[in-house]
């Protein structure tokens, strides 16, 4: 596989949380992990009666052991892949969604060597030159760079394997949604309750927005927020297409004003995943990251949490999760915020199959959960009441 490009600073930060077992996270960072979690819409359909489904049409599917609307598909591998003469060069994201088996669409295209023509076989691998998948050509490969759109590769082998649930119906019908089983757990720890207002301030795609939906059955109202207009676009249509429309209302906004932008909004609930550094998210092909970035990406995180301080109801509920394992992003980031902000507090979570702190630190409060030891991506989820 493709090696994890970190510096130095970072890997030292990432020893704080691991220490002699950081080569083995790494290494689980490059692969994906036995388990592609979905989240059953209830809204919609029941989670047995979608088991049944599948199965009848000869597909491995089994519900998961503790939470009623996530079942989860087999993941299998890693396979050898054949590097051909002719092959199609792809960026990080569709490397890693390449690798479980996804075709290969437009926009993911960076190069197409040797000439290759339409019915060709192919190999596609990562900038890098490491072969994730095999697959036949179906579109000329130049044009589909210019138009960004369309499968350019229909893929018949991949390093890994598993079902491709995109392409299940009842994907378009809005029955499922492909979910990890950490970010499930977040709108589980939030709890929402019929006829509260919860507010989502980082929402795109929309993924824990449908669940908070989903969890309180179309009984609350969700304020979901994005910075990007692009982005909210793309949480209306997936909204959409699991039906959940009626229940939620999205604003394009930078959401570190929260307050002084929406100064009506008093919650009774408020969920912050704020973008990060992901480096929880597997399976990694050639991540590159720096300090430096982590610690720009902090001074923002800090800022969403504190503004969801200010439109939080006296006794309300904060949820702060992300998809990296850094102490600074993750168990800093709340301590800052919970020095700054007095009126907030930090409520012990319990979640059995997550661990609690991060090897040795902050024991009492916060979880994670690891990909070494939960078989997940890495993630972080803390619980936040206001006290006044």
């Amino acid at each position: 596989m493709t090696p994890l490009r970190y510096d130095e600073e970072l890997l030292r930060s990432l020893r704080r949380v691991y220490g002699d077992e950081l080569p083995r996270f790494l290494e689980y960072l490059q692969r994906p992990g036995s388990r592609l979690y979905v989240r059953v819409n209830t809204l919609k359909a029941d989670p047995g009666e979608i088991v049944d489904k599948l199965r009848g049409r000869g597909i491995e599917v089994y519900r998961d052991e503790e939470l009623h609307e996530a079942i989860y598909f087999r993941v299998y591998g890693p396979y050898e892949i054949s590097l051909r003469e002719k092959v199609i060069v792809v960026n990080k994201e569709t490397a890693e969604s390449v690798v479980l088996g996804a075709n290969v669409y437009a926009p993911g295209v960076i190069k197409c060597y040797h000439n290759v023509r339409v019915g060709e076989e192919v190999t596609v691998v990562t900038r890098d030159s490491v072969p994730v998948a095999e697959g036949i050509l179906t579109a000329d490969c130049h044009e589909a760079i210019k138009k960004r759109r369309g499968v350019v590769v229909e893929v018949y082998k991949s390093l890994y394997k598993t079902v491709r649930v995109r392409d299940l119906p009842e994907f378009s019908e809005g029955l499922i949604y492909p979910q990890s089983l950490p970010a499930m757990y977040v709108t589980r720890v939030l709890d929402p309750s019929p006829g509260e207002l919860v507010v989502d301030l980082c929402a795109a795609p929309g993924g824990k927005t449908g669940h908070i939906v989903e969890f309180a059955q179309g009984r609350v109202h969700v304020i979901a927020f994005d910075r990007s207009k692009s982005k909210v676009a793309r949480m209306v249509r997936e909204l959409s297409r699991l039906g959940h429309i009626p229940y939620v209302e999205t604003w394009v906004a930078d959401t570190r004003y929260v307050h002084e932008d929406f100064p009506w909004i008093r919650a009774d609930r408020v969920l912050v995943d704020p973008p990060c550094s992901a480096l929880g998210i597997r399976p990694k092909l050639g991540d590159r990251k720096t300090y430096k970035e982590i610690l720009m990406l902090r001074n923002y995180q800090i800022q969403f949490l504190r503004a969801a301080s200010r439109i939080l109801k006296p006794g309300g509920t904060i949820v702060y999760s992300t998809c990296t394992v850094t102490l600074e992003e993750n168990e800093e980031v709340v301590e800052e915020v919970l020095e700054k902000e007095k009126c907030l507090e930090a409520s012990k979570i319990s979640i059995g199959r997550a661990v609690e702190g991060a090897y040795g630190h902050y024991k009492s409060l916060y979880v994670r959960f690891h990909p070494h030891i939960h078989d997940t991506p890495g993630y972080f989820i803390a619980k936040l009441v206001k006290k006044c």
